[in-house]
């Protein structure tokens, strides 16, 4: 069975929508490809792709409740590819949002819904998430605390001839532990999305959220908006770039 995972962030790299994509990707069995929507110079590729595929999962950000522009031209190039082809698809779902509420991508779903109708493929559901920016955030933060873990074994090697310090051990057990704990939500749902789709089966709308309470969400996100504005949106993924 194949399965195309179509990743419709307009960012190069470090996006949120891309981590959630490697989550379920992880989740799913079978023969998987991933194809990244970005312009109309990936259309053709990736309608070449799913030409012989089984499943097709979209993982995308929430632009202003719905679809990303770039994202509904794909769309409509896909629907007359579809119905010429009469391709039976399987079509799943993964949304993402700055909002910490995952019903937020309901109208997102609508459209996807109404989208299979017109292109004669299933919808089989999906998973709205809450929350998604920070929990990418937390993917990198992650990422680096790895980083840190390896070089306080090189440091403690070479200054004590301890080279596997525990009081480092449990920190970083620890800081991986809330970082699973944040992504309960979205893991437990891509499992289930998973076995649907080994099963060619809808696994329904869901809906899920970083697993911290709203009002700490929203002093966190307030923090985190008010510094990314002033290094210009480029913290984290082009610190270098041109802006």
């Amino acid at each position: 069975m194949k399965t195309v995972f179509i990743n419709g962030s307009p960012k190069k790299k470090l996006s949120a929508s891309g981590y959630f994509l490697d989550v379920q990707c992880f989740f799913t069995r079978g023969n998987k490809v991933k194809e990244n929507l970005r312009n109309k110079s990936d259309h053709e590729r990736i309608l070449n792709t799913i030409a012989d595929a089984d499943t097709v999962v979209f993982c995308l950000p929430l632009y202003v409740d719905g679809v990303p522009s770039h994202v509904l031209s794909f769309m409509k190039e896909m629907e007359l590819f579809c119905t010429e082809r009469k391709l039976q698809l399987n079509v799943y779902v993964i949304s993402n949002s700055g909002f910490i509420e995952g019903n937020q991508s309901r109208v997102l779903f609508q459209v996807f819904e109404n989208f299979c109708k017109r292109s004669g493929v299933h919808w089989c559901g999906g998973i709205g998430v809450g929350g998604g920016v920070m929990l990418n955030v937390l993917r990198i933060v992650f990422l680096i605390q790895i980083g840190i873990l390896l070089l306080n074994f090189v440091l403690s090697g070479v200054h004590n001839g301890n080279w596997l310090p525990i009081d480092a051990l449990i920190n970083f057990a620890t800081q991986a532990l809330m970082i699973i704990f944040f992504n309960l939500g979205v893991f437990w749902y891509t499992f289930r999305m998973g076995m649907a789709i080994k099963k060619g089966n809808s696994c329904g709308k869901k809906y899920t959220r970083i697993m911290i309470p709203s009002f700490v969400f929203i002093l966190f996100a307030d923090i985190f908006f008010i510094i990314i504005s002033l290094f210009q949106g480029g913290i984290f993924r082009g610190w270098l770039s041109k802006k």
